[in-house]
């Protein structure tokens, strides 16, 4: 696991930096700027947790899915901001970000959606992490 939290967190980190170029194209370039912070930090996020993976002492069972809502989270978070910027959505959850933007109700409920459950999967994956030290 150690090695493929590794793999995911820079895979995710270069993902978060190729966002960055992306900046001008998008719809909402304040919200891409969010989707690039979030890839580059929740990259480095897995690549630590790659770090701490052996001192975290759990089932076998209970350590996979917690490394699998993390990576979830991580993921989304890229992708749902990427989204948001792209579609000039997320006016529910990140108004500060998404400013006067506004998409259709269908878009606006995926990012919504996306934002909700990483969180949540986020939250709970890393309170078994926590469990685990």
């Amino acid at each position: 696991m150690q090695t493929a939290l590794f793999a995911l967190g820079l895979v995710l980190f270069l993902l978060g930096l190729l966002t960055g170029f992306a900046l001008p194209g998008l719809k909402n370039p304040r919200m891409g700027l969010s989707s690039h912070l979030e890839g580059v930090l929740n990259g480095m996020f897995l690549v630590l947790l790659g770090l701490l993976w052996p001192h975290i002492h759990l089932p076998r069972t209970w350590a996979l899915t917690a490394a699998g809502l993390i990576i979830y989270a991580a993921n989304t978070n890229w992708l749902a901001t990427l989204l948001a910027a792209a579609w000039g959505a997320g006016r529910r959850l990140a108004p500060i970000a998404t400013g006067d933007h506004q998409a259709s109700a269908s878009k606006e409920g995926t990012v919504s959606i996306l934002l909700l459950s990483l969180g949540a999967s986020l939250v709970l994956g890393v309170g078994i992490l926590i469990a685990g030290l």
